[in-house]
């Protein structure tokens, strides 16, 4: 554990040191209280005492180098080095993880800024469930897991230092690569402080937003998932959408279509009922909404299921995560798919846009 926690930290220094060079940036320091958020009733008996814990983040100021920047009246962007009590040592122990994050303000002056965050990375968790050892603590089954966090920050600015006021929620989740997977919530509220260590001046882009046109892209999907009972089988998971998408404006697009499942899992759901190769395909009808920053764009849609045999989950889907445009062709796909707040499994894709 110490080795992993050495090797994060020095991954971030060495990383954000390369990236801050010649930009402004900065770093802050944050506790932060929170607690368990039982999101089913089997999580009932986890939440026993409040989440403490504690982040270290060094951020790059933005200066307008980019379209993007001055679009988003200059976000920040940053790595984040977190650590938290669960709220349960003795069936959850801690969490650890790091993240990589984009600040949006949505007003700021010289004194005041507020804004919202987005971010996203990998945690360990510390104590996980064990048929024999730890049969309570269901949430978790993995160490190594996903992390998303989603806040709202508010800076107040005194020279090159400020205080930081905030309130986010941190998620914990394997995507269904093995059960049990309930995964973990956790609310917090926090305070800090900052510096800003080097500035630099700010660059006015005058290029006007260009006009996107409707283009076709096509998404090969390859991921895994396991079903209770616990200890079973991994099932491979492969799909395929086509979309129809559309970068509507510099902070906004949309993108349409269909998605060709093939879910292996589906053949052990209700074994009882004989099923074929062919009968277990699902098809679906998607639309989402796209933020795009740069090569760089968040994805957040819904669909609706047009074939589903046996419907082992629910009738509409979601769909949230990113993907990255690597050039005019060539996309990476990461993103999850979800029924509701129930993970089906994360979608590693690459797809070619026509």
């Amino acid at each position: 554990m110490r080795l992993i926690i050495y090797t994060s930290i020095f991954v971030f220094v060495s990383t954000f040191y390369s990236f801050a060079q010649q930009k402004e940036w900065g770093i802050e320091v944050n506790p932060k209280v929170g607690f368990l958020l039982a999101h089913r009733g089997v999580m009932g008996h986890l939440g026993k005492e409040h989440a403490i814990g504690g982040e270290i983040t060094g951020f790059i100021q933005t200066n307008g180098s980019k379209n993007y920047h001055q679009h988003y009246n200059y976000p920040k962007v940053g790595v984040t080095l977190f650590g938290s009590t669960v709220g349960n040592n003795k069936l959850l122990g801690q969490v650890y993880g790091s993240y990589i994050f984009i600040d949006f303000p949505f007003a700021k002056n010289q004194r005041n800024e507020f804004s919202g965050r987005i971010s996203a990375g990998g945690s360990w968790n510390t104590k996980i469930f064990d048929q024999e050892s730890n049969p309570k603590g269901i949430a978790m089954s993995t160490h190594f897991n996903a992390l998303i966090c989603l806040g709202f920050r508010y800076r107040y600015f005194i020279g090159n230092s400020h205080l930081l006021a905030g309130i986010d929620l941190t998620h914990c989740s394997n995507g269904s690569t093995k059960v049990p997977n309930l995964g973990i919530n956790l609310p917090y509220v926090t305070l800090g402080f900052g510096k800003t260590i080097q500035r630099s001046e700010r660059i006015k882009n005058t290029t006007e937003f260009e006009k996107k046109r409707w283009n076709v892209t096509a998404i090969g999907i390859l991921s895994v998932k396991e079903i209770f009972p616990t200890g079973g089988q991994k099932y491979p998971v492969y799909a395929l959408s086509v979309l129809g998408r559309k970068i509507t404006g510099p902070k906004s697009g949309i993108e349409t279509g269909l998605d060709f499942i093939y879910k292996t899992s589906i053949k052990g759901y209700k074994p009882e009922i004989p099923k074929t190769d062919a009968s277990i395909a699902q098809l679906g009808v998607y639309c989402g909404y796209i933020l795009p920053l740069d090569k760089l764009q968040f994805i957040l849609g819904m669909g609706g299921y047009l074939v589903d045999k046996y419907n082992p989950d629910d009738k509409i889907y979601h769909r949230l995560g990113m993907r990255y445009q690597a050039n005019k062709h060539l996309l990476i796909n990461f993103t999850l798919k979800t029924h509701w707040a129930k993970a089906d499994y994360v979608e590693y894709g690459i797809g070619y846009t026509f």
